[in-house]
């Protein structure tokens, strides 16, 4: 209750402060490139269920049909603009807007797409037992999984192998470790990393 209570006051007073900069980042994107403003994607949350995700939109129209991983600084998908915001990690700025509607919180497992929660294991959908986050211990710890998938030989398998393995076994460490201190020190952990 304290969580849902922090995340709906949070998100409602950061959407007004940031209102000034959520409009320039719009208006930025409108000039860059063709295409709308912000990019749904479907994907799981709580209770296994399918919501649709905010971000700003970063790439082309249709770039997901190319692949659903981001690889590398310059994905030649990226827009100029997006590639700033992305930088920053401001694309992930609508989903206040989520967590608002309530089907995410401020902490907590970073929501997959199906095709990849399809491959878990039982133990791995625990984390599908609370609401997803806009940040966790993951989001910190693989903040340039792009960069780190670009080195490979083969980004997808490298990412169902060996990354999206170790971001399940921290969502499941935040699971266990779960709590009001606990979500501001990651919060906290999140500003830090995007500051440096």
């Amino acid at each position: 209750m304290v969580k849902r209570v922090f995340d709906i006051v949070f998100s409602f007073f950061a959407l007004i402060l940031i209102s000034p900069l959520l409009l320039l980042i719009s208006i930025l994107i409108i000039i860059d490139s063709k295409g709308g403003v912000l990019y749904r994607q479907v994907r799981v949350g709580r209770g296994n269920a399918d919501f649709y995700i905010l971000k700003f939109r970063t790439m082309r129209p249709d770039s997901d049909k190319a692949g659903l991983l981001t690889v590398g600084d310059r994905d030649n998908r990226i827009t100029k603009v997006g590639y700033f915001i992305r930088k920053y990690k401001m694309d992930e700025l609508p989903q206040l807007l989520n967590v608002l509607m309530g089907d995410m919180s401020i902490v907590g497992p970073r929501p997959e797409v199906r095709k990849y929660v399809d491959m878990y294991n039982e133990e791995q959908l625990k984390v599908l037992d609370i609401r997803p986050g806009i940040t966790d211990y993951a989001s910190i710890e693989y903040c340039n999984e792009n960069v780190l998938l670009a080195k490979s030989d083969n980004p997808e398998q490298t990412y169902i192998n060996e990354v999206m393995p170790a971001k399940l076994k921290l969502n499941l460490k935040y699971i266990n470790e779960a709590g009001f201190a606990n979500d501001i020190k990651i919060i906290f952990k999140t500003l830090g990393k995007i500051v440096s």
